[in-house]
């Protein structure tokens, strides 16, 4: 059985979504936390980083989400996975640009905007993220023009990707303003396996 190392309130959520879409079984393993540091020897052993998620699948271990979620797609999930070279330069051509381009400023928006009271959050930092994210949105939201997911004529590895890192922006104020990111936003996140990893997320 596939055993995956972490927490929902933390980028495992990504590779909890992928994992429900594969629909194999799975047994999810809770990090220990002690002062808000990780403190599991278990962990370790499979993550020499020492950070959340982590994946076992029979002989395999893999650490860092996405790069789970890529192995997931294939070797559980055969349509969520590259039909070609082309598919799979562009599965990593957007793995990697959310990774890089997106994620911290979706953090950084999130933290001074949402998640930190009024008191301590910086309007500038928040200011400055959103004209990243925006900037984002508009790249994203041209290369959706006229095509319902990100690689090929189905909903793929990508897909999971990229919208899961963008979790937080499912409180953007400004999102309807990029229709064909809102169009293909709303349609990742109405996926049975993302409602069910965001509900495990949104737990506690």
């Amino acid at each position: 059985m596939i055993k995956l190392y972490g927490v929902p309130q933390s980028r495992t959520m990504r590779c909890l979504w992928m994992v429900g879409e594969t629909g194999q079984p799975y047994e999810m393993i809770p990090v220990a936390i002690e002062g808000g540091k990780i403190a599991d020897a278990a962990l370790l052993r499979v993550n020499p980083n020492n950070k959340m998620p982590a994946l076992v699948d029979g002989d395999v271990r893999i650490f860092e989400s996405m790069a789970i979620n890529i192995y997931l797609a294939e070797k559980h999930a055969p349509d969520m996975k590259a039909a070609s070279p082309a598919e799979a330069g562009t599965i990593a051509q957007w793995t990697l640009w959310v990774a890089t381009e997106v994620e911290q400023a979706v953090m950084d928006w999130a933290t001074h905007a949402v998640l930190r009271p009024a008191d301590q959050r910086d309007a500038t930092i928040a200011t400055t993220a959103k004209a990243k994210i925006d900037r984002a949105l508009g790249i994203l939201d041209a290369a959706l023009k006229g095509r319902d997911w990100l690689v090929g004529d189905r909903f793929t590895v990508a897909d999971v990707n990229v919208a899961s890192v963008c979790y937080r922006l499912l409180v953007y104020p400004d999102l309807a303003k990029f229709a064909n990111v809102k169009r293909w936003f709303d349609a990742c996140w109405a996926r049975p396996a993302a409602q069910h990893a965001r509900k495990l997320r949104e737990a506690q």
